[in-house]
């Protein structure tokens, strides 16, 4: 990511032009981005430079006023730089999708987080059900039939495993990652914004509500498809058994009842 881009280096360029009234830089940013902190904390050093320059005069006392608060707006401002000199990716990251904060959060785990047993899954998915009933209030009724639909398939799964272990490592490492991190940290992260928020716009354009229902939805595809994975093993397993005692015992039952009449 970088700053050195066009409309920035115009930016700048009008900060240094207009640099005498750099007191009043904060102020104009929060203004523009409607931030209210910034514009009342930019109000601050353009009230100060205010006095200084019509009341105070340039005597010693108003001097210091006006560059103090010429530089605290300064300063201020390069703190703020997030909200007025947003930072570009490189072009060679244009081809690279970005990753943003939720997707983060939902990251592959941690190799060093071993494969949990049954139980444990069990014991994450239902702490999982029970939030999803105990927040039913705060979550829309779709986000909560979704939810709840997710985890009975996810405990077939796991119902499976502990009757039967696959022995896939793969599947495990899933199935370990939707019930311990992945569903709860979706969960999570809608409950922790505040219920005002739900519906505003975010700077992607979509709302939390929506955010939320595309997650779900892309976690109850997953679930489904490690449902259809391990239940597909079932028939190939009947049919291998099969196979081997065919192989085994087809023979020998034919010789068994084989009198040597021809």
């Amino acid at each position: 990511m970088s700053r050195l881009t066009l409309g920035n280096a115009v930016k700048v360029g009008l900060v240094v032009v207009f640099l005498p009234l750099l007191a009043y830089l904060v102020l104009f940013i929060g203004a523009v981005k409607k931030n209210v902190r910034a514009i009342v904390e930019g109000l601050v050093y353009a009230a100060g430079f205010s006095v200084a320059v019509f009341e105070l005069g340039w005597g010693g006392p108003g001097v210091l006023l006006g560059l103090a608060s010429m530089a605290a707006s300064g300063v201020r401002a390069w703190h703020l730089r997030d909200l007025w000199l947003p930072a570009r990716r490189r072009w060679w990251h244009r081809f690279v999708p970005a990753e943003s904060p939720g997707q983060a959060a939902l990251a592959a785990p941690s190799t060093t987080a071993a494969v949990e047993p049954a139980d444990a899954r069990s014991s994450a998915l239902a702490d999982v059900a029970h939030d999803a009933r105990r927040n039913r209030h705060r979550l829309p009724p779709a986000a909560v039939a979704s939810l709840l639909e997710t985890c009975r398939t996810l405990d077939a799964v796991i119902a499976a495993e502990k009757r039967e272990p696959s022995g896939d490592a793969r599947l495990e490492y899933e199935l370990d990652a939707m019930v311990q991190q992945y569903l709860p940290a979706v969960v999570r992260g809608y409950l922790a914004i505040p219920p005002s928020m739900v519906d505003s716009r975010q700077p992607n354009g979509r709302t939390p509500k929506e955010e939320l229902a595309e997650q779900l939805q892309i976690l109850s595809a997953q679930a489904q498809s490690l449902y259809t994975s391990r239940y597909s093993r079932t028939p190939a397993q009947l049919t291998t058994t099969g196979n081997f005692l065919r192989e085994k015992f087809g023979q020998s039952q034919e010789k068994a009842y084989d009198f040597g009449v021809r």
